[in-house]
């Protein structure tokens, strides 16, 4: 080893630790950051995994991290048992975020994942021992109160990838080839299955569980979400709203990630100078007190 290398390996910082708990089991982070201002956690659409997320932090801020999601069923999840409702998967969700609220927190969700991270989003601002979320981003589905997927409770296994292909993700290919639709169709089947049954969480309109910004993204070509449909988020904050529409379709994400990361890029910047501000404020105010 030269010299330089021996000094560049004494002087570098130390790997971030392991995530703690339960947080192992629920998120994947494709980049450790020693020292994060805030945590970007993902939520995958229905039948997705943590990979869909692997390439985001080549695009945001070098101090944020990036928390995947890594639902039952998924990766080395395989075998696990999967949650009843969408309520369930979000309490357990929320507990296993627990340990990482020691920076603030944003969530982003795509298509089933929007809705879990609302819900999410809903448990974590109720809770009175840590800050809300500074923003929710939701992508690629109805507001809430809009969405009915009653109908995909009893639907066949060709119906349900029938849609899925539609939807036109590139990672759909992989369903073409047997062994891996085998390994994949029951967490497709789970989670049609909680979107069949999902009904929203509601809360006072006045009520802190409501207050926290929401950011939502379509694409304009969107099969599964208009742009109406989009807007409609606006009814679930009492906080700031925006709604941006991007050219492609349900899966507009996948060629624009680099557009759109630079929009929430844009956005955790001003929201992380928000929290700050207010934090010392509070904290001048507490001293004069």
């Amino acid at each position: 080893m030269t010299a330089a290398k021996a000094v560049a390996r004494a002087t570098a910082a130390p790997p971030p630790p392991p995530l703690p708990g339960a947080a192992a089991r629920w998120f994947r982070r494709p980049h450790r950051v020693a020292e994060p201002r805030l945590r970007l956690v993902c939520f995958p659409h229905a039948g997705g995994s943590p990979a869909a997320y692997r390439t985001w932090h080549r695009h945001l801020p070098e101090d944020v991290e990036v928390l995947a999601v890594c639902y039952p069923g998924r990766q080395d999840r395989i075998g696990e048992p999967f949650p009843a409702t969408l309520a369930e998967l979000a309490d357990e969700i929320t507990a296993a975020l627990a340990p990482l609220r020691d920076v603030p927190l944003a969530l982003f969700g795509h298509s089933m994942g929007a809705l879990v991270a609302h819900e999410v989003t809903l448990r974590l601002a109720g809770e009175r021992d840590a800050p809300p979320p500074v923003r929710l981003f939701v992508s690629g589905s109805p507001a809430p109160q809009l969405v009915d997927h009653a109908a995909l409770c009893s639907a066949p296994d060709e119906e349900l990838l029938s849609l899925v292909r539609a939807l036109g993700s590139d990672s759909a290919d992989a369903l073409e080839i047997p062994a891996l639709r085998e390994l994949l169709m029951p967490g497709i089947r789970a989670d049609f299955h909680l979107l069949a049954h999902y009904r929203p969480t509601t809360c006072p309109p006045t009520s802190c569980q409501a207050a926290v910004p929401v950011t939502a993204c379509t694409g304009d070509r969107d099969p599964a979400c208009t742009v109406e449909a989009t807007r409609a988020w606006s009814a679930t904050t009492t906080a700031a709203f925006e709604l941006h529409v991007f050219p492609g379709g349900h899966f507009y994400l996948e060629p624009l990630e680099a557009e759109l990361l630079g929009r929430i890029a844009g956005h955790l910047r001003s929201d992380l100078r928000i929290r700050t501000a207010l934090q010392h404020g509070a904290t001048q105010s507490a001293q004069t007190h």
